[in-house]
């Protein structure tokens, strides 16, 4: 039996659907470029500090060594409890892509790190405009007039992309945990647009799956987000009976990608567990399950909310951080893109109360799935404690962002349309304090000592100086960071042997010749 569908009705006038897709995505790549611009000149901290240069002197000339260096070194990390094959050969590509510009652009390391997290950023956007349009619309999404949930989503998730302290994932490797979540939902929002199962889609679940299972950790969730996603849109928005449900292609889709993920992922924690029983491996990989599990989930679900993220951004910082120049061009710019926003907001199709429920227990999905990702972390809880968890961010950010502001956006239309252009207004002046607060973080962390010179460093190498001066001077850089790391040879030595080898690739030479300097 094959349930009636019904397509969207085209309610705009004069602006074809094409026209109205382009204005969403211009929306998902101009938010967030406005709210993460004031980052751009953070300095690259922990291990980006090296990798960039290393990755990217390693890979300029052979790019697909990626596939071979990572396989190679795949066995250390398993011992180390640390397999992510997958997930290292995106970050890789990151770094070289980094790298490329630091060489083609001469811009500093600093600099071409944070546009890449910006592009992974503009992705994860578009990425949960998918997905919401892909469980709200009944047949194909090509085609189909974005909804009023898809013109509000964009200025919802730039407002949460906010560096609450150094260990959010809009400081530290947003460009993989963004990408990663990217990946997450559209994963989700493929099995949602799986109208006829064909045998392709079978190979094509079990690949992924197994491949979701060497990603990375954040990836493992694209199976049960994926899942929860066909079962609601069947239910809710389709209309489905449990019957008709069980045996449509999407929850076929999910069922195989549950087929090849599981057997990959169980044999890879067995392994892992064997080799780190005794203690000693990577902390940021280690998993408990105790009663304190359940207490911080709740806690880790609520600390995507921008408010609280402004008091983890803006810590340590001065204490008029919202008055300034920066508010005032963020507010003009975003308010300048809402202006048209709130024009198509009266003629964008509303979903139905309905449908706009089942997204809102998807968000819910997506929301508890990242924050079972911190709660389960011994590196969360080593690293965060009392407010800090509340406010702070982690690698869960990725996904309990995108997810509250689902949830989010959800709930306000599902208010009625009188508040639609109330929201909008809300969530324009919420993206303008987010990016003075990114404003804020920055100017606080351009004040540490070991970020002046990580840019310092990143400045000499954007702008390469042969010669005896120039020499002289990255070896006086040098010197700096090994003072600054004494009794720690792991660090000194990864700063001498990734600039090197980002050095001999930019210019044939050492980044510091002793004798010549």
């Amino acid at each position: 039996m094959t349930a009636q569908t019904t397509i969207f009705p085209d309610l705009s006038v004069g602006s074809p659907p094409t026209a109205r897709w382009g204005h969403v995505a211009r929306r998902c790549a101009l938010v967030p470029i406005i709210v993460l611009t004031p980052l751009l000149a953070v300095a690259p901290t922990r291990d980006h500090r090296f990798n960039v240069y290393w990755h990217g002197g390693l890979f300029r000339d052979d790019p697909a060594a990626i596939v071979s260096h990572t396989i190679a070194s795949g066995d250390a990390y398993l011992r180390l409890g640390n397999f992510r094959p997958l997930g290292r050969m995106l970050e890789k590509s990151l770094d070289l892509l980094a790298f490329t510009g630091v060489q083609q652009l001469g811009l500093p390391a600093s600099v071409m790190l944070r546009a890449v997290s910006i592009l992974a950023a503009v992705a994860l956007t578009f990425a949960a405009v998918l997905l919401a349009e892909s469980v709200l619309t009944r047949g194909r999404l090509i085609g189909s007039t974005p909804s009023t949930v898809a013109l509000l989503l964009p200025y919802a998730i730039g407002a949460g992309f906010v560096a609450a302290g150094q260990d959010s994932t809009t400081v530290l490797f947003g460009g993989l945990y963004w990408g990663t979540a990217a990946l997450v939902l559209t994963v989700a929002a493929t099995a949602c647009q799986i109208d006829r199962f064909r045998w392709w889609h079978g190979v094509l679940a079990v690949t992924a799956g197994a491949a979701l299972a060497v990603f990375n950790e954040p990836a493992y969730f694209a199976v049960p987000i994926a899942t929860a996603a066909v079962l609601v849109r069947g239910r809710f928005v389709l209309g489905l009976t449990p019957r008709e449900l069980l045996g449509s292609a999407g929850v076929r889709f999910a069922a195989l990608l549950w087929a090849g993920f599981l057997p990959v992922a169980g044999v890879v924690r067995w392994i892992i567990r064997g080799f780190c029983a005794g203690g000693g491996c990577y902390q940021g990989s280690d998993l408990i399950v105790d009663g304190r599990t359940i207490l911080l989930l709740p806690v880790r679900m609520t600390a995507w909310l921008p408010p609280l993220q402004w008091q983890a951004a803006t810590a340590g910082g001065r204490g008029g951080w919202l008055w300034g120049l920066v508010p005032v061009i963020a507010l003009v710019l975003l308010a300048g893109l809402a202006v048209r926003t709130a024009r198509d907001l009266k003629k964008a199709p509303r979903p139905a109360n309905r449908d706009l429920t089942a997204l809102a227990l998807l968000a819910v999905v997506i929301l508890a799935c990242g924050a079972l990702l911190a709660a389960l972390s011994v590196a969360v809880r080593s690293a965060m404690s009392g407010r800090e968890l509340w406010e702070q961010g982690w690698r869960d950010s990725a996904l309990t962002v995108p997810g509250g502001m689902l949830l989010a956006v959800a709930l306000l239309v599902l208010a009625g349309p009188r508040l639609l252009p109330w929201s909008l207004a809300a969530l324009v002046v919420c993206g303008a304090v987010s990016a003075t607060a990114n404003r804020a973080y920055a100017d606080t962390a351009a004040t540490v000592r070991a970020a002046q010179l990580d840019n310092r460093i990143a400045a000499a190498m954007g702008s390469f100086e042969r010669g005896r001066a120039g020499n002289s001077r990255r070896c006086a850089l040098l010197d700096e960071a090994l003072r600054a790391n004494v009794g720690k040879p792991f660090l000194q030595r990864r700063y001498t042997v990734s600039l090197d080898v980002a050095s001999q690739s930019l210019a044939s030479m050492p980044f510091c010749e002793r004798g010549a300097a």
